[in-house]
């Protein structure tokens, strides 16, 4: 495992861990694992853990095509998912559309202080007037009988088919960019344009995401596949580290979100 933990930072130990175990209950009883739902982060080490591991394959769901939040299957190699294998449940959300406006932000809150945990919910998708949310299937009962409210919002959540999810809309721009290293603080301030010093403070003010917990420490790396959410400016993703220049900085692409 040691060999493994050089390419991550020490924070994903844990995860890696639970991993290996996953591989290992999947080749050894020849039945395949699902977890919760994984950030593009954690999809990233697991793609990468099982490409090592021989006799078994890893298969992705999160609803729908562009998900960003999947549950994962690893399972033996022979085996051939069915949608119903990842445990989806649909929920769309009937709130006065004439009266009122939903949003992301205030969705996710509503149920991450409901006290459902991150990884019981998947993707928040919105065409831009009708909203739905995919949760494990264990939890559909649950949300559709104790939320009724988003902020002062009346709503009614209601179960639909997968097939029923709207394709959200795709605010992402990709961008190439020459950056100095991968700290934190260093992306932040490129990526929206703001001074080094003032990235800092975000961050040291807890208004920064690292995979959608907070992440107060400005120095730490991020790396492939990482989210990173600002309050007040947007959102961005790593998508790949493609080499150095002549003057020893970093070429990176990036998804990007600006607010």
């Amino acid at each position: 495992m040691d060999n493994v933990l050089q390419h991550f930072r020490k924070d994903e130990a844990p995860f890696i861990a639970q991993v290996e175990s996953d591989i290992e209950t999947a080749a050894g009883e020849y039945r395949p694992i699902l977890t919760n739902f994984l950030d593009p982060r954690q999809v990233y080490i697991i793609e990468t853990l099982v490409n090592q591991a021989d006799g078994v394959k890893l298969f992705t769901f999160g609803g729908v095509a562009s998900a960003e939040r999947k549950r994962a299957l690893i399972a033996p190699d022979y085996f051939e998912p069915q949608p119903e294998d990842y445990e989806l449940a649909a929920l769309e959300i009937n709130y006065p559309q004439r009266f009122a406006e939903l949003d992301h932000s205030h969705i996710l809150g509503t149920l991450a202080n409901a006290g459902i945990e991150r990884n019981l919910f998947g993707d928040i998708v919105s065409d831009g007037t009708r909203w739905q949310v995919i949760v494990a299937a264990s939890m559909s009962s649950w949300v559709q009988t104790n939320i009724d409210k988003i902020g002062r919002i009346g709503v009614r959540f209601e179960p639909i088919d997968l097939d029923q999810l709207v394709t959200p809309t795709n605010d992402w721009e990709a961008l190439q960019l020459t950056i100095p290293s991968l700290r934190i603080d260093a992306v932040v301030a490129h990526v929206f344009n703001i001074s080094r010093t003032r990235a800092k403070s975000l961050i040291e003010h807890d208004m920064v995401r690292l995979n959608f917990a907070v992440i107060a420490r400005p120095d730490v790396e991020v790396d492939v596949r990482d989210i990173l959410s600002v309050r007040g400016f947007g959102r961005l993703r790593i998508q790949a580290v493609l080499g150095t220049t002549k003057k020893d900085k970093l070429r990176v692409t990036v998804d990007v979100i600006h607010k």
